[in-house]
């Protein structure tokens, strides 16, 4: 057991060396969020969208996140604690995050990390598909065990050493879903219609108050905070 024990420490420290190697790859690789914008809508002309699967309900669900970005995009304002948060970051930040166009969690929250990185000089953000690297998204499993989207990764630039993870949705969602899916009767997508309710009735506060809360605990050197002890440790 102790020899058990050993082997895996030693090769979870080996992991952690290699992660920086892996997320500066990954950044090169990344794309910008109008380019992944102008990606999606390229792929609706196509009757397409991200992945394997391009049936018509998730072309459908594609088709409605476009919507809710927009809708996002353009109603959305900033609240104080998040600008403030946001004029507090010290060093330059790169904000990585797996996502997909047919995800109803993700449309709701990257316009808002998008609007964040957009007011803060140093901070960046790219985006990459989660089925196409699918290296990355097993090194940030939401606890340590699901491939849910979106997932924010928030490195330093410099060392791109972790600081925090965000996702796949705030607490509440999260609770409303989990609590879904013990139902006998669970129909994905009537929860799918209860967080989308959920997300036009809090309006990006629960989101903003989340990664508000991530970037003040990486400014006070609680690194990985946030996610690191909420969420891959379950």
């Amino acid at each position: 057991m102790t020899d058990q024990i050993g082997n895996f420490v030693q090769s979870n420290d080996q992991a952690l060396a290699q992660e920086p190697q892996l997320l500066d790859a990954k950044w090169d690789q990344a794309i910008s969020y109008e380019a992944y914008l102008e990606w999606i809508d390229q792929l609706l002309a196509e009757n397409k969208t991200t992945g394997d699967n391009h049936s018509e309900a998730m072309i459908h669900y594609t088709v409605m996140n476009r919507h809710r970005m927009r809708r996002i995009e353009k109603y959305t304002d900033l609240r104080d604690d998040a600008a403030a948060a946001l004029a507090e970051i010290a060093s330059p930040q790169d904000w990585l995050v797996l996502t997909e166009a047919w995800c109803g969690d993700a449309a709701q929250s990257i316009p808002v990390m998008h609007l964040m990185a957009e007011q803060c000089e140093n901070v960046r953000l790219r985006l990459l598909l989660r089925d196409e690297h699918a290296d990355l998204m097993d090194r940030f499993l939401y606890k340590g065990k699901s491939r849910s989207i979106p997932r924010l990764i928030v490195m330093d630039s410099g060392s791109r050493t972790t600081l925090g993870v965000w996702g796949p949705r705030p607490a509440e969602a999260q609770k409303l879903y989990e609590s879904a899916v013990q139902e006998p009767d669970f129909s994905y997508q009537e929860v799918a219609e209860e967080l989308q309710k959920w997300y036009a009735n809090d309006r990006t506060e629960a989101i903003q108050r989340e990664l508000t809360s991530l970037l003040r605990g990486i400014e006070q050197n609680e690194v990985r905070q946030g996610e690191i002890q909420q969420g891959l440790q379950g």
